[in-house]
C-alpha cells in the first residue's frame, strides 16, 4: 500500500517524455531545453524560508569513482564532506521543513563498501586521520534552533549508505523526527528493497527494514514540494535518483551527490590535477562520480541537467550553483585533492522556529 501523496505536494510534468528519444544526444538536447524553461519558472517563484548546509562528517572516498578515472593522484582516496541540508519553505499547507541528506554517520558505518575499509587493526591509528571531523544531524539541527518535532520530511539524492531508522523509528519504537516522513522516489524504493548483489556494497544492511509504511511517500517523478522547492528525477547514479532544486538569494541551487564539486560540473576550468587535461582529451564537460554506474548515459544527461537549472554562480560565472550533498575537501593526507571552487557552508533566510 502505497501512502497518498501530501495534499500540499504536486508533480512536476515538465520532464515527462524528455528522455524518450532513441539517440543519447537526442535525449541530452531535449532534457536541456526542458530545463532552461523549467528554471526560468523556478526563478519566478519567491524564495524558499530558510536554507542552511551544515558539515556532518568528513569520510574517504576512491578517486577512481569520486572524479571517475579523470584525476591524477599519488593517493588511491579523496575526502568528501558529508552535508546536512536544512531548508523551510512556504506551501499551501503553511511552512513546512525539510532535512535533504541527515546521514546518520553511526549506522551508516555497516554499509559494506565502508565496513571493508575500516576493517584494520589500525583502525583507532587512521580513522582520526581519514575522518577529522564529525558532527551529528541532532547537533547540526540545533545550530538552527530548529526542533526534531518541526521536521515535515526528510529525503535524500539516493539511499547508498543510508540508514533511516533512527529518524522515522522502526518496528513500533519512535524516532527522532517523531513526525517526518520520507520523501523517496519509486523506483529508488523498489530498488533498495529489492537490491542486486552489485549495488547491495552501497547500501546500508537493513537500513530501511520495519518502518511503518505510512512514513514513506513514494514520489512518481519529480515534485515541487512548496515555494522556491522542488525534488527533480534525475536518474543514472541510481534509477531512483533525484536532485533538490532550491530558490535563494542567490539564485537556484541544485544538490545531489551526482557529483562530487564543482570541478565535476566544469571540468575545463579544473586546477584538480589531471581532470582539465581528461576533459579536454576525451571532449567530456562532466565528470560523474561513479561508485555505481547503474546508466552512465543517464547520469551524465542528469547531472547537465542540474547545473542547466542551477546556473552560473554569480561568486564565480566560471562554475555552477551547485551544492553537492557530499563535496570534495582538502585533507592533509590528500593535498592535491580540493575542489578548484567550492561554496562550502552557504545559509539564507531566518529559520522558523514556532
Amino acid at each position: 500500500m502505497t501512502t497518498p501523496l501530501p495534499r500540499e505536494i504536486s508533480l512536476i510534468t515538465d520532464f515527462d517524455g524528455a528522455r524518450d528519444a532513441a539517440g543519447p544526444a537526442d535525449r541530452l538536447a531535449e532534457v536541456r531545453r526542458r530545463a532552461t524553461a523549467f528554471r526560468q519558472k523556478m526563478l519566478a517563484r519567491p524564495d524558499v524560508l530558510f536554507y542552511r548546509s551544515i558539515d556532518l562528517i568528513t569520510v574517504p572516498f576512491p578517486v577512481k569513482y569520486g572524479l571517475r578515472d579523470a584525476a591524477i593522484s599519488i593517493s588511491p582516496f579523496l575526502s568528501i564532506f558529508n552535508r546536512l541540508f536544512v531548508v523551510q519553505y512556504q506551501s499551501s499547507d503553511g511552512v513546512k521543513t525539510l532535512l535533504f541528506s541527515p546521514s546518520d554517520a553511526e549506522a551508516d558505518e555497516k554499509t559494506p563498501f565502508f565496513q571493508t575499509l575500516l576493517n584494520t587493526p589500525l583502525r583507532p591509528i587512521i580513522e582520526p586521520l581519514l575522518v577529522p571531523f564529525r558532527r551529528t544531524v541532532e547537533e547540526a539541527l540545533a545550530l538552527t534552533g530548529i526542533r526534531p518535532e518541526q521536521v515535515d520530511y526528510i529525503s535524500y539524492d539516493h539511499l547508498h549508505t543510508q540508514d533511516i531508522r533512527k529518524w522515522l523509528g522502526t518496528n513500533g519504537a519512535p524516532g527522532v523526527f517523531p513526525n517526518a516522513k520520507l520523501l523517496v522516489m519509486k523506483k529508488e524504493w523498489a530498488s533498495a528493497n529489492a537490491l542486486l548483489p552489485s549495488q547491495a556494497l552501497w547500501y546500508c544492511p537493513n537500513g530501511i527494514a520495519g518502518i511503518d509504511p505510512d512514513k514513506i511517500v513514494q514520489l512518481d517523478g519529480s515534485a515541487r514540494l512548496g515555494e522556491g522547492l522542488a525534488l527533480v528525477h534525475t536518474p543514472g547514479h541510481t534509477e531512483g535518483n533525484h536532485s533538490m532544486v532550491a530558490k535563494t538569494p542567490e539564485g537556484l541551487f541544485v544538490t545531489s551527490e551526482n557529483g562530487i564539486c564543482a570541478d565535476a560540473y566544469a571540468p575545463r576550468h579544473s586546477k584538480i590535477p589531471g581532470v582539465r587535461k581528461h576533459a579536454e582529451r576525451y571532449g567530456i564537460d562532466i565528470i560523474m562520480n561513479a561508485n555505481t554506474l547503474e546508466d552512465s548515459n543517464d547520469q551524465y544527461i542528469s547531472m547537465d541537467m542540474e547545473r542547466t537549472i542551477a546556473g552560473p554562480s554569480t561568486r564565480d560565472p566560471r562554475f555552477y550553483n551547485m551544492a553537492p550533498s557530499s563535496e570534495l575537501t582538502k585533507n592533509f593526507l590528500f593535498p592535491f585533492m580540493k575542489p578548484t571552487f567550492s561554496f562550502g557552508q552557504l545559509e539564507f533566510g531566518k529559520p522558523q522556529r514556532a
